[in-house]
Order: structure tokens, then sequence, then C-alpha cells
């Protein structure tokens, strides 16, 4: 046997594996159709909500989409606010990785419309909630909690990892069935445009907004909501 294949063995034996390039897509990833929606080095298809252009604080830092609130007014992040997709989507599966300072919360919020009677991402859209559950306030509230569909319904399974890790979290949207996973794991199951959602609707903090989960597609919107998160590997497939 030849060092090189010998070498390859001890890969194999030892579970090691090449680290694929961050906000890239393989060969494999490209066949079946999954398209980046970020690039790693730039703002390219990301807006803020209603506006032509992303806010300021929101930069490219450690190969992710980051959001610096270290500059504040009057409580607001200056150049903040939440952002968007260009593009609107309907069925589809999205994949990404976030982390979150200690204590942190953001979100990532789908189906999202800028119609003139919505004044915010979440008088349309749906979120799966992004929050660091070891501190911050909202963990103690059911149906708050990071890979919940917030507001709505709970995790199964609490699988979310400590500040400063790197989650991995998926959304699959499907002909109005959508799933969550996060670090592998399922973590809430619905379908939209049923009596069942309109009931969980009313018994939710969204009950008087009047658009809110009635679209079927709109953009992807990743929330300001006061504190340092960092997305990256941001993809999505659009599903037939």
């Amino acid at each position: 046997m030849t060092k090189r294949y010998l070498i390859f063995l001890f890969m194999l034996s030892t579970g090691f594996v090449f680290a694929q390039a961050p906000n890239a897509l393989t060969k494999e990833e490209k066949n079946e159709g999954w398209k980046l929606l970020f690039d790693g080095k730039t703002l390219n298809n990301w807006r803020n909500f209603k506006s032509k252009t992303a806010g300021s604080a929101w930069v490219v830092s450690e190969d992710a989409l980051h959001l610096d609130t270290s500059k504040k007014k009057d409580g607001h992040t200056v150049g903040g606010g939440d952002i968007l997709t260009e593009g609107e989507y309907e069925n589809y599966e999205l994949s990404l990785e976030w982390k979150i300072q200690a204590c942190g919360n953001s979100g990532v919020i789908f189906n999202v419309q800028e119609g003139a009677s919505n004044e915010a991402v979440w008088h349309t859209g749906p979120e799966m909630q992004v929050l660091d559950n070891n501190c911050h306030p909202d963990s103690k509230i059911i149906k708050h909690r990071a890979g919940d569909l917030y507001d709505l319904i709970s995790c199964k399974t609490q699988t979310v990892k400590p500040d400063g890790q790197w989650n991995q979290a998926k959304i699959i949207a499907n002909k109005g069935h959508y799933e969550f996973w996060l670090n592998g794991v399922k973590t809430v199951e619905f379908t939209m445009h049923t009596p069942e959602w309109d009931q969980l609707v009313a018994g939710s903090k969204f009950k008087s907004m009047a658009e809110f989960g009635k679209f079927t597609k709109g953009h992807i919107s990743l929330q300001d909501h006061g504190d340092q998160v960092w997305y990256r590997n941001i993809k999505i497939k659009e599903l037939k």
C-alpha cells in the first residue's frame, strides 16, 4: 500500500474530514438546486425592510453576516433594523447557521410582505426564534425559546447551543406545511392556512394583526432585536 493510501485509511478510522469553506456550495448542492443567499463577502441580495439598502450596522465579519450593535441611540442600534432577502420564496428548504451574544435575541422571519399597512416584518411573517436560552428573559416563556415558532408553538426538544457557538438551523416550507430543525433535530412542525392555524394565531400576541400569517410566500428576514448576532452559510433550495 502507498503512503497516501495509508494516510487516507487513518483519516477514515479517526473520523477526520476536511472542513468545507463557509458560504460555499459543494458540487452536489449545486446539482441539487441550492443557492447561496449570502456570499460571505457582501450584503448583496439583502436590504432593510421597506428600503433599498441594508443598514450600516449589518456588516460582514468572521465570514458571517453580523449585526454590530455596539453603537446605540435611544436604545436602538444605529444603522440597524431588520433585513430581508430581495427575493420572495414559497416552497423551499432554507439552511443557515447562527450564533448569538450572551443573553441575546434575534430571529428568522418568513413570508414577510411590505404592504402599506405593515409597519414591521413581524406584522406578516412568523418567526423561528433565535435566542440564548441560558439567560435571556424570553427563555422563561414557553413558545419564546430558541427553535420555537415564536409565541405560537414551543419546541418538542431543546437542542440549542450556548452563546457564542454556531447552531445549524433549517426551515422546510412545502405547500403550507412547515418543519423547523435545530442542530439536526426537528423542533416544530405545523401547517398554515387552516382552522387550527387561525386558532393558534387568535391565542397569540399577533391576534390583532390582520395580515399576520396570511401569506403563502414572502421575503425571509433576519431580525435586529438589539443584540449581537451572526449568520452564515445561508442557502436555499426551492421545492417544486
